[in-house]
């Protein structure tokens, strides 16, 4: 059992299949997270249905089977949605009244090797602290047997259906007129987003609709630039009003601009929230997160809503959001979170519906908008790409205590003065005009870095400052 403890982590549970993750471990997952909904709800597992669905990549059919086995031999009901984008898994918490969690199966963007579990309560996906006690429960329940699937308390449905007559109902036929381009990277926004879109009124490129797990075409990553190349050479060769790119699971969107240019999640974040003002009637909370950019903030803070930043990650945005009673969320990495005409989650082909919308309203009255049209205040300011830089997870606590306390000792070691420090999640050292990001992944063995400053060159050399320095503690 011990060298499953580090696959459970602070969002979800995640590791490389056979050696973090195995059906073994799945298996008692299912009944290790049985004991703690019976805490958490009072109710016996013969009361309890669950949804499970799951991504694209080849060991998932063969985990889904092992966790299913593990609920049902609690007694426990489940609805198998099959192959599904993880929204959908969401969706189906939301929508269907007899369900109590959802338990998706997925790795999100990493590489093909790896697999992961995300699981929910309550409409929320369980956090860090939550997370923790399903291991205990897990490990304290542990079964080395593994039996069948109880197949009398398994119904197989397919939701998706249902999911595209929701949305045409919600958005009508706003895509008339609209280009779009799809890239699924053969993940599983393919089954849904396509269809969905051409059911709007738009006229679909589609690119790697088809799902497979080795990703043979591209990582499955839009916030990864090198994986967006084919997206920005088809919306340009097309002249489409729109790129549309999902992650593995599509609950990250990427957005390419009709140059083909990729959109940063701050960027796509100011479109949503700036169309979102212009429709409310009360000024709303919008959160978002340490990397983006100074400029969202001050702009929507300049219309008199409220920008709120917190900490990455999905599990730590949707708290916050619960919190001020925010409507709209999303971080860099393309997790956009609505609130206003939704249920708060992170849909990816949702957030691709609110996108078509903004583009067709405004088309009406300007037939040559587009959508880079809406991002004129980043003009001012250069921010750089996010960084990676390697770290083994074992030493980024000491390098980033390290490196805390040289920059408190050292104020002028990028020659700017700095204003403020903040240490919400990981370090932004914050300057007149720009700042200098630091952040420990929670998924991978990397510090997230990002920059910004009034020119490029003054960009640049922070980030250099800051790259060195890190290289002399790492070593």
């Amino acid at each position: 059992m011990q060298k499953y403890e580090h696959a459970f982590g602070k969002n979800d549970i995640r590791g490389i299949y056979e050696k973090d993750i195995t059906e073994e471990l799945y298996y008692n997952i299912g009944i290790g997270f049985i004991e703690w909904l019976k805490i958490k709800s009072g109710k016996k597992p013969s009361d309890m249905t669950l949804t499970v669905c799951r991504d694209a990549r080849l060991h998932s059919p063969g985990l889904s089977n092992s966790l299913i086995a593990g609920l049902t031999s609690t007694g426990a009901n489940v609805i198998n949605l099959g192959l599904a984008p993880t929204p959908i898994g969401y969706y189906s918490e939301v929508t269907m009244s007899e369900v109590i969690s959802a338990m998706i199966i997925t790795a999100s963007h990493n590489p093909s090797e790896y697999n992961g579990l995300k699981m929910t309560y309550q409409h929320q996906t369980l956090n860090e602290a939550q997370i923790k006690e399903v291991k205990e429960l897990t490990f304290k329940n542990w079964q080395n047997t593994q039996t069948p699937i109880v197949t009398n308390l398994v119904k197989d449905y397919d939701i998706i259906p249902e999911y595209i007559e929701d949305m045409k109902k919600r958005f009508g036929h706003i895509g008339k007129g609209i280009k779009v381009v799809v890239d699924s990277a053969n993940a599983t926004g393919g089954i849904v987003g396509p269809k969905l879109y051409r059911e709007l009124g738009c006229e679909v490129i589609e690119l790697f609709s088809e799902p497979d797990g080795r990703f043979p075409n591209h990582h499955p990553n839009p916030s990864d630039l090198k994986t967006l190349k084919d997206i920005e050479k088809s919306v340009v060769e097309n002249e489409a009003d729109v790129g549309i790119a999902y992650d593995g699971d599509s609950d990250r969107i990427g957005i390419v601009d009709t140059k083909g240019n990729p959109l940063t999640g701050d960027k796509l974040l100011l479109i949503y929230a700036m169309d979102l003002i212009s429709n409310c009637e009360k000024k709303p909370t919008i959160v978002s997160e340490v990397k983006c950019s100074q400029v969202l903030y001050d702009t929507i803070n300049k219309t008199g809503a409220t920008a709120v930043m917190c900490k990455t990650g999905h599990g730590y945005i949707k708290e916050k959001m619960k919190e001020t009673g925010a409507i709209l969320a999303g971080e860099m990495s393309g997790h956009t979170f609505f609130k206003d005409r939704y249920y708060g989650f992170d849909d990816a082909i949702y957030a691709g519906c609110r996108i078509i919308e903004i583009i067709s309203k405004n088309k009406k009255t300007n037939p040559n908008f587009k959508i880079q049209d809406m991002l004129k205040p980043f003009n001012a300011v250069y921010t750089s790409n996010e960084v990676r830089f390697p770290c083994p997870n074992e030493l980024k606590k000491s390098v980033l205590e390290k490196l805390k306390e040289y920059v408190n000792t050292h104020k002028d070691m990028f020659g700017v003065e700095i204003k403020e420090i903040v240490t919400l999640d990981g370090m932004r050292i914050v300057f007149n005009g720009g700042f200098a990001l630091i952040r420990q992944s929670n998924t991978e063995p990397v510090f997230t870095l990002r920059f910004e400053a009034k020119t490029k060159a003054e960009c640049e050399h922070i980030e250099k400052c800051m790259l060195d320095k890190l290289q002399n503690f790492i070593k």
